[in-house]
């Protein structure tokens, strides 16, 4: 119940976290940071809180990776939309999202998500350019908030690249187990 409520958390964290992103006169730099943070402590509690209690579930991993692709996607899509990064990276986050839920239950024939090692080190660094865009809209010292811009525009190549690597290395292991 608290694993779920800390999700929970996160998903009502999705609407104001892309206003800030898409519309930032709506939601003050200091409060986008707090959501994006707020996510990130979520999603590292509610899966630790679940083992710890003995709630741990399928439907419970499904409902945590589900909203932490709802939250990256549409929170990468606002700042692409604001032209922040490359509107590329959200839709690949979308495709490999899908081929891991797919692979897992066709492939895997398990109940329980079939994670990657690059899809999980992915999935922490779809939250990077998040913070790093954040923090850029803080009133910065000099020529920081460019900086930070410019750092999160090209972490966004970045993991557009390692999304790829991560979406044929799933299908290769695919064929590989079939």
């Amino acid at each position: 119940m608290i694993a779920h409520a800390l999700t929970g958390l996160r998903l009502l964290l999705v609407a104001p976290t892309v206003m800030g992103f898409a519309r930032p006169d709506l939601l003050a730099p200091v409060w986008l940071l707090a959501c994006i943070l707020l996510a990130i402590a979520s999603d590292m509690l509610d899966g630790a809180v679940a083992r710890r209690m003995g709630t741990a579930s399928a439907a419970g991993q499904i409902f945590d990776h589900g909203t932490d692709c709802l939250f990256v996607t549409a929170a990468l899509a606002a700042a692409a939309y604001a032209g922040l990064l490359t509107p590329i990276l959200p839709m690949f986050v979308a495709l490999a999202f899908g081929q891991y839920v797919l692979d897992s239950h066709f492939l895997h024939r398990g109940k329980m998500l079939k994670t990657s090692r690059i899809g999980r080190w992915n999935g922490i660094g779809y939250f990077v350019p998040l913070v790093v865009l954040a923090v850029a809209r803080l009133e910065l010292p000099g020529g920081w908030a460019e900086v930070l811009f410019g750092a999160a525009a090209l972490l966004a190549w970045l993991l557009v690249i390692t999304t790829v690597v991560s979406i044929v290395d799933r299908a290769l292991a695919g064929r590989r187990a079939g």
